[in-house]
This record gives C-alpha cells, sequence and structure tokens, in this order.
C-alpha cells in the first residue's frame, strides 16, 4: 500500500500523473493522455501502473470506487469500449451473487438494470478500465492490453 501513496493514488481519487520511472522515453512522451480506472487493492491495476509508468505514459488515475461513475459515464464507456454492460461486470463478485446477476437476461431490455447495478456497487465494474483521449478505452487486465493502450497515440518525438 505503501507504493500506492508514494504515487499519490492514495490520496485523491482524481489526479493527473507524469510517468518517468524506469523509461527511457522523455516524461510525458506518449501524445495520447488517459484515464485508468482502478482499485488501488487490485494486483492487476497495480501491474498496469507499473507499466504505464516504466514507459513514461502521463495518465489521470481515477478510483473508481470512490470516485463512482455515473449511468452516463458507464453508457459512454461501453461505447467507447463496444461492449454491454454484462462483459464488463464482475459476475463473481458476492454482490453480483446476492442480486443472482448469473441469472440476468442479457439484451436490451435488461441493459439499464445491469448499468443500474453497477453504478451502485462499483465493485462489479472490470479492471482496470484505460480510457484514452483518442476515444478509444480497454479493459486492461494483461501488460499486453496496457501496452496496447500506449500504442494507440504512439510515442512522440519529444
Amino acid at each position: 500500500m505503501n507504493a500506492l501513496v508514494g504515487r499519490g493514488i492514495g490520496v485523491l481519487s482524481h489526479e493527473w500523473r507524469e510517468g518517468t520511472r524506469n523509461s527511457n522515453r522523455p516524461s510525458g512522451a506518449y501524445r495520447t493522455r488517459m484515464e485508468i480506472w482502478i482499485n488501488p487493492a487490485c494486483s492487476k491495476c497495480r501491474g498496469a501502473l507499473d507499466v504505464l509508468d516504466a514507459e513514461g505514459a502521463g495518465y489521470t488515475v481515477r478510483r473508481y470506487l470512490e470516485d463512482v461513475p455515473s449511468a452516463e459515464e458507464i453508457r459512454e464507456l461501453l461505447g467507447r469500449l463496444g461492449l454491454e454492460p454484462w462483459d464488463i461486470a464482475r459476475t463473481g463478485e458476492g454482490v453480483a451473487g446476492e442480486l443472482g446477476m448469473r441469472q440476468w437476461a442479457r439484451d436490451a431490455e435488461t441493459r439499464e438494470r445491469w448499468i443500474s447495478a453497477l453504478v451502485e456497487h462499483p465493485v462489479l465494474i472490470q479492471r482496470p478500465i484505460i480510457t484514452a483521449e483518442d476515444g478509444t478505452a480497454l479493459v486492461a487486465r494483461s501488460e499486453e492490453a496496457v501496452r496496447d493502450a500506449l500504442g494507440r497515440g504512439g510515442p512522440t518525438a519529444v
């Protein structure tokens, strides 16, 4: 946890970070600015931050369990991801079982029900999610996915 506080993400739910650690690229060398939705207790989120830092990427951290996205933000995110709410729902979480989400239909009629559940119980949102300035987004659960997000803007010749 101390490493997270050292990054500043133990303090604020939204914070701009210039990545410089262990990088061969100049600080802020990526022209696409990103926002990463994280749960600091998640090892995949910490791993994604490590990759962003190592590559010198600038990004904003959103601790989405504290700064809960609105239904509109979830809809916008889904559009950017090209996914449906059930695609980013963590149905293995205890609250998902309590809600019976695994039995919910996955269709247009129940889409808003899924979105409402994600807003009411943000722990159900898959993580980490990276959104880029170019309008794209992805669920970045692997190092390759994080590098894909970095590649969308490409390094600049700073």
